[in-house]
């Protein structure tokens, strides 16, 4: 989608003039400049330097990127999110995880990870499943016997599931920039969501067998279970209405977010839970977090169509292929790029930068282009919860007062489940494909 207009042949030599800008991007990051304000510096400076592509046509790429209809499902899901948690539907939710998963020994832990797996379902968004879920969850967990900041870490690694488990943000953003239907990306990533949704589950498990936090003593009972289910029925019809139209071609993704925001506001009006006066911070809310979102967007596709007319990606590859040609040294090497790029920078321009840059390097040890944007986006999630960036640490030690690196370091056994499933999904290609159509594999 970056080869928009003619340009002269590029030279794979990548000098100073190449250089300079993308140092001074990486200072701008340093400095906490915000991230769009570095990327059209960085970009503006590639086309004053190279002269690759005239630099009046930055403007038009500037808002021919962002005019996509995929883009509009984006705060839709945010939106739907925000009516769920204020009409209480969110509540019912927990409370059906709760009623599945409460019988086991860890059980209020696993139900707030299978919770955190709901709204994931809904909202699409880390941070708000973060958010959301941290408030409804984290007294709970510390008057069940966890740790304060262990029950922070283990809401903090349930919320990583916002961005894997479908409808998801990222896999949207990452369809736009690879050309790539979000639709498919869904299909293809339910699978591996619910792998990391899971690990997280048995980690909480075992940490909890060994250190004793949690000794629930209730046993499973069917007629709870379906008297949740009956109650959160509402709740539960918005993920079904989103995945289940997406899954069976009735409702592309943006218009599966429009029929969920109808529907969870409609309900939360019927209910009487939600009224009037709600709708101006509900959009308030949906605008701030659109508004950090597509400005990233808006300056990183420039940036990233500027770096393809430099054929860069192409001399990233033919670098790292002198040094080896193994593939199982070049996933782990592309799996550590992610990780450090996921720890210091937030998932929207690690995408928009590192996708066209590592696609062509994936492609050429034979890994499907679907199979690469679900390792992407997996292995960016675990940046959500490893310092010095880890937004959901953030959201957590701001709902809670605890220390960032007390909360981290409580999560390294969750970065680490999580990375033995982006291991498994790079080196196993049917985790990714065994869902889809035998033309996309």
């Amino acid at each position: 989608m970056y080869q928009l207009y003619g340009i002269p042949e590029a030279s794979t030599d990548l000098g100073w003039d190449i250089g300079l800008p993308l140092l001074l991007m990486v200072v701008l990051f340093a400095m906490a400049v915000p991230v769009w304000v570095a990327l059209g510096f960085a970009a503006i400076g590639l086309l004053l330097a190279t002269g690759v592509l005239p630099l009046t046509l930055f403007g038009e790429a500037l808002f021919s990127g962002i005019d996509a209809f995929a883009l509009i499902a984006i705060p839709l899901f945010i939106l739907t999110g925000d009516v769920l948690v204020r009409s209480g539907l969110s509540n019912k939710l927990l409370d059906v995880a709760e009623a599945t998963m409460g019988s086991l020994r860890s059980g209020f832990g696993t139900s707030t990870v299978l919770g955190c797996g709901f709204f994931a379902c809904i909202s699409g968004s880390d941070a708000a499943g973060a958010a959301a879920v941290g408030r409804m969850t984290v007294d709970r967990l510390v008057k069940n016997g966890y740790p304060l900041p262990y029950a922070c870490a283990l809401v903090a690694s349930g919320a990583c599931t916002g961005i894997l488990i479908p409808p998801s943000i990222a896999y949207i953003i990452i369809g736009l920039v690879l050309g790539i239907s979000a639709s498919t990306l869904f299909l293809a990533a339910a699978l591996p969501g619910i792998m990391i949704m899971v690990s997280i589950m048995l980690t909480n498990v075992v940490i909890n067998r060994y250190r004793g936090y949690e000794h629930s003593s209730q046993r499973f009972s069917f007629r709870r279970w379906i008297e949740a289910v009956w109650v959160g029925k509402y709740a539960l019809m918005i993920p079904f209405i989103i995945l289940g139209g997406i899954y069976s071609g009735i409702f592309t993704p943006t218009e599966a977010a429009a029929v969920a925001v109808v529907t969870s506001i409609t309900i939360g009006m019927l209910q009487g839970t939600l009224t009037l006066a709600d709708f101006p911070k509900m959009l308030e809310s949906s605008a701030k977090v659109n508004g950090v979102i597509v400005p990233i967007i808006a300056f990183a596709l420039p940036l990233a169509q500027v770096l393809s007319a430099l054929e860069v990606p192409q001399t990233f590859v033919q670098g790292i292929t002198a040094l080896t040609d193994d593939p199982t040294l070049i996933v782990l090497m592309m799996l550590g790029v992610f990780i450090a790029a996921g720890c210091v920078m937030e998932t929207t321009p690690n995408i928009v930068i590192l996708a066209p840059i590592m696609l062509p390097l994936a492609q050429q040890i034979g890994m499907n282009e679907i199979q690469f944007c679900i390792f992407m986006v997996t292995s960016l999630g675990v940046g959500f919860i490893t310092p010095p960036l880890g937004l959901n640490l953030f959201v957590l030690s701001g709902l809670t007062g605890q220390s960032v690196l007390l909360i981290a370091r409580r999560a390294v056994p969750y970065v680490l489940a999580m990375l033995a499933v982006v291991l498994m999904l790079g080196f196993i290609p049917e985790l990714s494909l065994w869902a889809l159509p035998e033309n996309l594999r």
